[in-house]
């Protein structure tokens, strides 16, 4: 039953929409440098638990950069694949920065990270069954009615799987959207890094992957290392340059979605702004060599009503 219809933060503010650009992730490192000296980047995307305090000078800096440049919200704590009901305190704070900033886009990841009162650093994966899908089902939706928006999904990495799974990941990705209306974030890296850990194809993964759906791609850095039987073990790890087998990914993913906003992830071991700022660019050469994508139908409802599809 997929949600009616996407609408602006409830404050009023009109978001800002990501361009088909290349974007990188919001740093504190890196406030001053784009305060003073405004570089042509696409939009910015900030993780919403960084910014769930009422006030100080990471509100000061994002509000600054925020009137300046299109934004993104991109959670890691909703815990959306969680056998639990979504927290309402989080979810609440997530509303109140969804109107306060009024992002062109808002994601989260298909994972999860809290079981009953403990909350983990990892996102953690989700078997792929129908009760897992029916409790992500009523997640998703409980969250794009709570923010009367759409929202997109992430497609995890994964480093174990489960032997209960019936489905695929992309069957599994694919019912979500039908049942709830929602996007896909595809995370080339995720990609790379799970058909490896899991020795599957990553260029069948993602000729099969319904990219008439994706609202963002996401490219990230991975460190090598390897299991306990000597086999590789790729972590995604957001800690250096894109590798150049991911980069041949994002080739194929263009080849077949067009241009899609792009961002550069890198969330450990924080570069100078020029390091960043060079592998945005390595993306926006190919976003600028491609046509635009025509834009996904948006949902034909009427917000807080639901029909079945």
């Amino acid at each position: 039953m997929p949600i009616s219809q996407i609408t602006p933060a409830s404050s009023g503010t009109t978001p800002k929409e990501i361009p088909p650009r290349a974007g990188v992730g919001l740093k504190a490192e890196h406030y001053q440098t784009i305060l003073e000296t405004a570089p042509d980047i696409g939009w910015f995307e900030v993780h919403p638990e960084n910014y769930m305090g009422a006030g100080g000078p990471p509100h000061r800096y994002l509000s600054e950069i925020a009137a300046r440049y299109p934004l993104s919200l991109h959670g890691v704590g909703a815990s959306i694949g969680a056998d639990k009901s979504l927290d309402t305190d989080h979810i609440n704070r997530l509303k109140a920065l969804n109107e306060r900033y009024a992002p062109g886009l808002f994601s989260e990841h298909l994972a999860w990270s809290s079981h009953d009162e403990v909350f983990f650093n990892d996102l953690l994966p989700v078997p792929y069954r129908q009760d897992s899908l029916d409790r992500v089902v009523d997640h998703v939706n409980q969250l794009q009615d709570h923010l009367s928006r759409r929202i997109l999904i992430e497609n995890p990495s994964v480093y174990v799987a489960f032997e209960s799974s019936t489905m695929s990941e992309i069957t599994f990705l694919e019912r979500l959207v039908a049942r709830t209306g929602c996007g896909l974030l595809l995370d080339c890296n995720n990609v790379y890094v799970s058909a490896t850990n899991q020795n599957y194809d990553p260029v069948a993964y993602l000729d099969a992957f319904p990219v008439e759906h994706v609202g963002e791609i996401h490219l990230a850095g991975f460190a090598r290392d390897e299991d306990d039987e000597g086999e590789p073990l790729l972590i995604d790890a957001h800690d250096r340059e894109v590798a150049d087998a991911v980069w041949a990914l994002y080739d194929q993913t263009l080849a077949r979605s067009g241009a899609v906003p792009t961002l550069i992830e890198w969330d450990n071991n924080i570069p100078d702004w020029d390091i960043l700022f060079a592998e945005a660019m390595r993306a926006e050469d190919k976003l600028r060599a491609l046509p635009t994508r025509l834009k996904e139908p948006e949902p034909d409802l009427i917000l807080g009503h639901r029909h079945v599809s």
